[in-house]
């Protein structure tokens, strides 16, 4: 079986800095591609940064050098540094994972984790 547990989040000022974590569990050999996601109170979920298995990065341009996405493939984890947060970067933030195999070759393929509260205010 596998899961995604997130944390890291919270209440925070405008201007100031988070870090999200989020840590696969299970008997899993890889996983693909790596996500961030944000979904705000009346809004759908959006895609905020992505981390392939090799380490290629992607951002949405609202987030882009402010956030940084990272990953530890030996840990099967993926975090993401959040610097100058601003008001509308509140939101519940979700880490998904692609393509997860299993040590017996398994596919389990995506899943979600189950969503981390950000509050940015003053």
């Amino acid at each position: 079986q596998v899961q995604l547990v997130e944390s890291g989040g919270g209440l925070v000022q405008p201007g100031g800095s988070l870090r999200l974590s989020c840590a696969a569990s299970g008997s899993i050999f890889s996983i693909g591609t790596m996500f961030w996601y944000r979904q705000a109170q009346g809004k759908a979920r959006e895609l905020v940064a992505l981390i392939t298995s090799g380490g290629s990065t992607i951002y949405v341009p609202s987030v882009k050098g402010r956030f940084t996405i990272a990953r530890d493939n030996a840990k099967k984890a993926v975090s993401l540094q959040m610097n100058n947060l601003k008001p509308e970067d509140t939101a519940v933030y979700y880490c998904k994972a692609e393509e997860i195999l299993g040590i017996y070759g398994t596919r389990y393929g995506d899943y979600w984790g189950q969503g981390t509260q950000v509050t940015v205010s003053s």
